[in-house]
């Protein structure tokens, strides 16, 4: 029995380097992120939206010790993508990114999500709308494009997404407002609706300016007018539609979401580390020299950002017929 104190000091002295190790496991566990967090985009790759979360990827990884890796899912308009984000598991491992298509295809598609479906994390940018033509229609402005489609009712093949997507509402809405008709062609994106511009399948199209603007320095391609309240960044010696006497105002916004239900502490870790990497002056330098405009928000004012957005697109939608489900 002399030795007793001894056995009981190493036996608790075991048990506390058990529980130690324990707790360490558990530690281990609970830690987040411990493997690769996907970031959907609903569209092909090549795109603008596709280039720009690639940016968001690589400099998001360097700050959340994880990979960040980009998973194109494109299709119907961008529909397919957005609902394997809501539908994901809300761990924090799935992200994505939306388009203000958001807005519009839960009014113009039965089976797209709403956008009360979804978490917006942080808000990348804006985009506004553009209309491009190829080089051999002669086109040299909004005025000759109008003109020519007053003449020839939906004889101009308009390049755009899926109805509900971003290039899609565009040309509804420079439609409706100019009081003309195309003959819209959809495309899984933007890469594939300039390719199919600049093979002659579409004669105009409404990509916005990063994505039109190579080809119009090359000559291919002119860009006619910029549906903006200001001139471009990237072009400012292209007139907006207002510049030249009609008043046409309407874009994109690209948003990073989650699906609805990610825990709190996971959450606020995707928010605080994805606003780090759009407010790096680095990375805001990388993608201005590759056309897109960061203006960074969080989730509540993204949200915020989303309602107006909201509020002000359904009129327009309804005005051009373009509501069918969901009506308020």
């Amino acid at each position: 029995m002399q030795n007793t104190p001894g056995i009981l000091k190493t036996i608790a002295l075991s048990l506390g380097a058990v529980a130690l190790f324990a707790a360490g496991l558990t530690g281990a566990a609970n830690a987040y992120p411990d493997k690769p967090i996907t970031l959907i985009v609903p569209w092909s790759a090549g795109g603008g939206s596709d280039r720009s979360m690639r940016m968001v990827a690589e400099f998001a990884s360097k700050r959340m010790g994880v990979n960040v890796v980009v998973v194109n899912k494109p299709g119907a308009g961008g529909s397919l993508g957005t609902r394997e984000m809501a539908s994901a598991e809300p761990d924090g491992y799935t992200i994505g990114m939306v388009g203000s298509g958001v807005i519009a295809r839960q009014y113009t598609n039965p089976n797209a999500n709403a956008m009360s479906d979804l978490q917006p994390i942080v808000f990348f940018g804006s985009d506004p709308g553009a209309l491009s033509a190829r080089a051999d229609t002669g086109f040299q402005n909004v005025s000759d494009f109008v003109e020519a489609a007053k003449a020839d009712p939906g004889g101009i093949k308009n390049g755009n997404d899926q109805p509900g997507g971003s290039s899609y509402v565009v040309i509804a809405v420079i439609e409706d407002q100019l009081g003309i008709k195309t003959t819209r062609v959809p495309y899984k994106g933007y890469a594939p609706t300039v390719a199919a511009l600049l093979a002659g399948e579409v004669q105009t199209a409404t990509v916005p300016v990063p994505d039109a603007i190579e080809h119009h320095k090359a000559g291919t391609v002119r860009i006619l007018g910029v549906a903006a309240a200001a001139r471009h960044f990237m072009a400012p010696e292209i007139p907006t539609f207002t510049d030249q006497g009609f008043d046409v105002v309407i874009g994109s916004w690209r948003s990073l979401v989650a699906p609805k239900g990610v825990p709190a502490d996971r959450f606020e870790f995707l928010e605080s580390k994805l606003l780090e990497t759009l407010n790096d002056p680095e990375f805001q330098k990388v993608a201005n020299n590759a056309g897109f405009a960061v203006e960074p928000m969080g989730s509540k004012d993204t949200w915020q950002h989303w309602v107006e957005h909201d509020k002000n697109l359904y009129p327009v939608l309804e005005s051009a017929g373009l509501v069918k489900t969901r009506k308020k």
